[in-house]
């Protein structure tokens, strides 16, 4: 019944989009960070499935770096980013007053090859206990924006493991490298968004950061200011953080924010 019920509240949602589309079909760009991809490939083409709309979606970055896209003027409907990038944004008229939407948040997560022992990190202790332990660790460069990686060197310096850790550190400057040198056992544990390590070929969720060094990032989502597609716009957003979207949302790594 729940599932029907479900199920009911996306159909009606979904044809109250059809209904309040104008007959011109838009065509809307979104910027974001990879890791709410594989969310988005669902959802999209329900969204344009009801509304006509058509979505480009480009998420090949960190979300550092599409805010800093929106900041030098490219041209974009909609803004995916952290909550704070689009409350700065909205200060500086990049982003739409009142516009923000609270979508989803995501933690971060340990990861190991596909088939390799899983550290035991379910305490701050044993936390500390494994990466002292580990051969390698790896991460995306911090220099290029990377929030988890920024995130964990700061993690680091509370445990008072920073210095130990330097040898250890393997620092990506492709992304791409960032599952598969795990995947390939080059590196040992890598870090990154649980959302995105779910999705990785090759490599394992050992599972996310005990709760006490735990940092979520809350998606929201922005109409830039100079958007064309205002409207168009408006309606993707309150699709995207609308109840009927968070079984995908979970499924895909998300929680409520």
């Amino acid at each position: 019944m729940m599932r029907m019920g479900r199920a009911l509240t996306v159909l009606c949602l979904l044809l109250s989009l059809a209904a309040a589309t104008p007959i011109a079909a838009a065509e809307i760009k979104i910027l974001s960070g990879s890791a709410i991809e594989t969310a988005m490939a669902e959802l999209i083409p329900k969204f344009e499935q009801a509304s006509r709309h058509k979505v480009s979606f480009d998420f090949d970055g960190t979300i550092g770096g599409m805010t800093q896209r929106i900041r030098n003027g490219e041209a974009a409907d909609v803004l995916i980013a952290s909550a704070a990038q689009i409350a700065m944004l909205e200060q500086e008229r990049k982003i739409a007053a009142g516009s923000r939407a609270d979508i989803a948040k995501v933690g971060v997560g340990v990861f190991v090859r596909d088939g390799a022992p899983k550290p035991d990190i379910r305490s701050v202790d044993a936390f500390k206990r494994a990466m002292l332990a580990a051969k390698s660790i790896g991460w995306n460069d911090p220099a290029a924006g990377a929030p988890v990686s920024i995130y964990m060197l700061g993690v680091f310096e509370r445990l008072g493991i920073a210095e130990a850790m330097k040898s250890k550190t393997v620092t990506f400057t492709q992304r791409s490298e960032r599952f598969a040198a795990v995947a390939r056992g080059d590196v040992e544990i890598g870090f990154n968004q649980i959302s995105e390590i779910i999705a990785a070929r090759g490599v394992e969720l050992a599972g996310p950061l005990p709760e006490a060094i735990q940092n979520y990032t809350v998606f929201a989502g922005g109409l830039v200011a100079s958007s064309k597609e205002r409207e168009a716009a408006k309606a993707l957003l309150r699709f995207m953080s609308s109840p009927s979207t968070l079984a995908i949302w979970t499924a895909k790594g998300f929680e409520v924010p």
